[in-house]
């Protein structure tokens, strides 16, 4: 019997998510045997105050010891939330496959389903870390008060008390995955807050040599979530920068036409650019492209100086 080893970072929505991975495989492969093997990964070790500081980028130390472990064939596939795999892989690694997207919209969690966003008070203190979010709320509601938090979904949802919060934003992703759905009291649009890259989706990564387990994780594969998703890798790779940065990106088709919103911004002072693009759905990438362009080409550029000195 042929048996597979996934890697997984060890918070409870990673080890859904591989269990949702693994689920998926046995249906096609019922005679495969399939363990999923928990790595503590740098992001998991550091403080928070560690991770704000830290001069790497935060996509990678929630990755890199898993991604070691595969290369050294300790493992033979991971699992990543794919917002949190960086925009180039390491060499010998590969995405095998992006199953089909869940929710890709951010959300308002409060510790009453009565509170929406609409009906805040003023000076209202939210938690989230996001730059991303963070700019695109002030520019909602000029009036809030961001207060940064970190740590995995229960931890940050416990913060809501122990804070003194009026509510966090979360990926709706990870909480329906979680069956939390019911602690959502307001979804934002992506024309709202536009979602980090890769938000929503599950990224497969595998050894590029290993063509039996690339053939076992393909089926896994949602073409459109994934012509979607390459597309806004692609803006991230022609942008630069990384999630300390205030950026998002979301490609999406409706009605056979293919759409790419992104934005990129300063924060102090406040300067949001903002673009949205539409085409071939065939051709998301050209989009995405398009897109990345036209932000650098209008202040974009500026803004990247100034974040990476």
């Amino acid at each position: 019997m042929k048996k597979i080893i996934i890697g997984s970072r060890g918070s409870l929505l990673a080890q859904r998510q591989a269990h949702i991975v693994a689920q998926s495989i046995r249906l096609n492969n019922p005679d495969i045997d399939i363990c999923i093997k928990t790595i503590r990964t740098s992001g998991d070790v550091l403080s928070q105050n560690d991770l704000a500081q830290s001069s790497e980028s935060i996509k990678g130390l929630f990755v890199k010891e898993i991604e070691e472990a595969l290369l050294k064939q300790e493992i033979d596939l991971s699992v990543h939330s794919l917002k949190d795999l960086p925009g180039e892989l390491p060499k010998g690694l590969c995405l095998a496959a992006i199953p089909e997207r869940q929710d890709p919209r951010d959300v308002l969690v409060t510790s009453s389903s009565k509170t929406s966003f609409l009906n805040l008070p003023t000076g209202a203190r939210l938690g989230t870390s996001s730059p991303r979010r963070t700019v695109q709320l002030k520019l909602l509601r000029e009036d809030l008060v961001i207060c940064p938090i970190r740590g995995n979904i229960d931890t940050r949802i416990e913060k809501i008390e122990t804070q003194k919060l009026d509510g966090i934003l979360l990926a709706a992703a990870g909480l329906k995955r979680l069956n939390l759905e019911k602690k959502i009291s307001y979804s934002f649009s992506i024309q709202k807050i536009i979602p980090a890259v890769g938000q929503g989706a599950l990224g497969i990564e595998v050894r590029s040599d290993d063509e039996s387990t690339r053939q076992i994780v393909e089926p896994l594969n949602h073409k459109p979530t994934q012509l979607c998703t390459l597309a806004e890798r692609r803006f991230l790779k022609r942008i630069g920068g990384d999630c300390k940065l205030p950026m998002g990106a979301h490609a999406y088709t409706h009605n056979n036409k293919g759409f790419f919103s992104a934005f990129i911004a300063s924060s102090n002072p406040l300067k949001v650019i903002r673009k949205t693009s539409q085409g071939n759905p065939q051709n998301l990438e050209n989009l995405a492209l398009e897109t990345a362009d036209y932000l650098l080409a209008h202040g974009g550029e500026k803004i990247l100086e100034i974040w990476n000195k």
